[in-house]
């Protein structure tokens, strides 16, 4: 028996046609303490702004910085295109 896994009522993710999206310069994440807990966030620079956004809260130090350097390492991908080889 196949499972079907999509939500019927949740739209699908497009891009705005007022978004900034394609023009992103530069990409950063930020492991900030908060609240005898760690916070990832991810600052996006643009060149009309930047936008920071909460991405998670983990509980160890640890754990927030190894999510924080994937989500980097994604956003940069997606900034500048695959790598050859």
């Amino acid at each position: 028996m196949t499972e079907d896994r999509s939500a019927p009522d949740r739209p699908k993710t497009v891009v705005r046609p007022d978004s900034s999206a394609d023009d992103a310069l530069d990409v950063q994440t930020v492991v900030v303490a908060e609240r005898g807990q760690w916070a990832v966030d991810i600052v996006v620079v643009f060149a009309d702004g930047v936008v920071r956004k909460r991405i998670n809260i983990h509980r160890s130090r640890a754990r927030a910085q190894l999510a924080a350097d994937l989500i980097k390492r994604a956003a940069e991908r997606d900034i500048r295109g695959r790598l050859p080889g």
